[in-house]
């Protein structure tokens, strides 16, 4: 005869089954106390720090590290947390919403800069404009919500292409690129960046980064059409508005869940810094 689960009644709740899981309740156990222990434990000091035999644990702690929510250090037999928390997290939060948290980034970076930006990702075998901040200034270049650009001749193209995998060129652009444009998308990729005259007007010079998601893979592309003013006024130059667009593209990756690899994971917050404005420059007159 199978066993009925008790329930408990609470004021104005219906009857809920109250099931013990003590396996599951370890590994929570385990996962919680080791949040709290970024160099790690071994399965004894575990042990006695949740008051339980080793014997207790130790297939608990084996199968979330074959999981892959632990990682045992060879040399210490330290059990620690891996980033496998961190990337559920991310896929769960309204971080994972690449224009929920662009969004008020955008708007820093349009007053910092003085020059509007906008955002753009891969759809089909064209690039889209999914969000944009016009420039806070008396003049700006903004580009319409919705337009669809292409990836080949554009310098947000140049950087979603870039940074996707090249196996995907064919399937996203319908053919392999050519050569030149092959040795461009590598020259985009070595620098971090595109920079190139506007394929729409004389007057615009074009600015683009990368964002990253948490698997490493290009989401989007900012951008921004940069104006170069001619009047008296101090205003940034190219150069430095190219740096504050770069820390922007890093700060919305990072927040989306992106690191390098090869370092420490830096913990995102939803809150929005003021970023740093370089030193304004004036034309000579």
């Amino acid at each position: 005869m199978k066993p009925v689960a008790k329930r408990t009644k609470s004021d104005g709740e219906a009857a809920t089954p109250n099931y013990s899981a003590p396996a599951l309740e370890k590994g929570i156990d385990v996962i919680e106390l080791l949040g709290d222990e970024p160099f790690g434990l071994t399965i004894t000091e575990i042990s006695q720090r949740l008051g339980r035999s080793v014997s207790e644990l130790f297939r608990v702690v084996v199968a979330l590290d074959r999981r892959g929510w632990l990682h045992k250090e060879a040399a210490s037999d330290r059990y620690r947390v891996t980033y496998k928390l961190l990337e559920l997290a991310h896929r769960a939060t309204p971080a994972q919403e690449l224009t929920y948290v662009a969004a008020s980034r955008m708007r820093a970076l349009a007053a910092a800069t003085m020059q509007s930006c906008h955002l753009v990702v891969v759809n089909g075998g064209r690039g889209l404009i999914v969000a944009r901040q016009e420039s806070p200034g008396p003049t700006g270049f903004a580009v319409r919500l919705g337009t669809d650009i292409a990836l080949e001749t554009s310098c947000s193209g140049h950087v979603l292409l870039a940074f996707m995998d090249e196996a995907s060129w064919p399937d996203v652009l319908g053919e392999a690129p050519s050569r030149k444009l092959a040795k461009r998308l590598a020259a985009v990729r070595a620098q971090g960046h595109e920079s190139i005259a506007s394929s729409r007007l004389a007057a615009v010079s074009d600015l683009s980064c990368p964002i990253f998601g948490f698997s490493g893979q290009v989401v989007a592309a900012l951008t921004i059409p940069f104006l170069a003013a001619i009047d008296d006024a101090p205003h940034l130059s190219i150069e430095e508005t190219l740096a504050l667009l770069k820390a922007t593209a890093l700060d919305i990756s990072t927040v989306l869940g992106w690191y390098d690899r090869q370092e420490a994971p830096v913990v995102p917050s939803l809150s929005v810094p003021e970023p740093k404005r370089p030193r304004r420059t004036r034309k000579a007159s």
